[in-house]
């Protein structure tokens, strides 16, 4: 950091580290241009996928936590368990990697949706994002930056009251209580009816609509009667459900047929709910939701940072 005096580095350095993450290893898609890092820090191993976007430049998808303590039936994660939660400075540092290592894009977004429940892990969580969003940060627009929640309800609720600018998504994946608790535990806890009242809230304060995320599965969650009870749950209020396809490495969940999807999708249409039909990247790396665990495989093994672009460029420093 040039032109610093001596004495403020000094200062810095009494209360900041300057720890980065160590890249155990990085593999790109043969299929298409994402990346999955497999990194440890203090003996711990998560995962960060980079994501690529339009125009081009990058999307980072980053882990909260080492490991997951809520055991979702299809997500990979689960079935290793939890480790412990991450700290602010891991959680930026995943963004500030990729962004070193591909300086051909601009990172112009973060998903909080890697491994862990980012509202387990709440006041790292919005630090991180803070700092990500900040100027002398990561730069990246509050509203670029996306949090996902399986539904902590306590945290859902203090999240809208402290009015943050990031979007809040909710993986809800059935809108059924029975069905949604074979697949994720903590639906045990909080009700459809309540997650959904909190969402509307959510959705009223910040004048937006509501964000669900849903993982369909063949046979399980595709019929007309989930399009319909999504729609009574979330009557008189703008809806966007972002669909991805599952990906279960253990073969219990398959992925929907194409008329399967297409019949879902219209009964999505036919009661106005909109929706966006999510890309499910990096499958020979095992990048996609519900995919990530401790170990990377498959695709190009990176042997480390992509070249520069040609011509001149400047990077200003950042601490984490």
């Amino acid at each position: 950091m040039r032109g610093l005096p001596k004495r403020h580095l000094r200062s810095l350095l009494d209360g900041a580290r300057v720890t980065r993450l160590e890249v155990l290893d990085r593999r790109r898609s043969v299929v298409d241009p994402f990346v999955k890092y497999l990194f440890r820090s203090q003996g711990d191993t998560f995962e960060t996928v980079r994501i690529p976007l339009d125009r081009p430049r990058w999307s980072v998808c980053v882990s909260t936590q080492a490991g997951c303590a809520l055991a979702c039936a299809f997500c990979e994660t689960g079935r290793i368990g939890f480790t412990r939660d991450l700290e602010p400075w891991e959680i930026v540092e995943q963004v500030l990697t990729v962004r070193r290592e591909a300086p051909g894009r601009p990172v112009t977004g973060v998903v909080f949706q890697g491994q862990g429940e980012p509202f387990q892990n709440y006041d790292n969580v919005i630090r991180a994002a803070q700092i990500l969003q900040h100027p002398c940060g990561g730069r990246i627009r509050g509203q670029n930056i996306t949090i996902a929640t399986v539904g902590i309800l306590p945290m859902i609720e203090r999240y809208t009251a402290e009015g943050h600018v990031y979007r809040l998504i909710l993986s809800l994946t059935s809108a059924f209580d029975a069905k949604r608790a074979r697949l994720i535990p903590a639906g045990r806890r909080h009700g459809v009816r309540e997650l959904a009242a909190a969402m509307r809230r959510h959705a009223l304060t910040r004048g937006d609509r509501v964000n669900l995320a849903w993982v369909l599965m063949s046979g399980f969650n595709t019929g007309e009667d989930e399009a319909e009870e999504l729609a009574r749950l979330f009557r008189g209020v703008p809806v966007r459900l972002s669909i991805i396809d599952v990906n279960d490495p253990s073969g219990r969940f398959e992925r929907a047929t194409d008329s399967e999807r297409s019949a879902f999708l219209t009964a999505l249409g036919a009661r106005g709910i909109g929706f966006v039909r999510r890309y499910s990247g990096g499958p020979d790396i095992h990048a996609a939701c519900g995919m990530l665990a401790s170990r990377a495989r498959g695709g190009e093994t990176l042997a480390g940072p992509e070249p520069a672009p040609a011509g001149p460029r400047s990077t200003p420093a950042v601490v984490s």
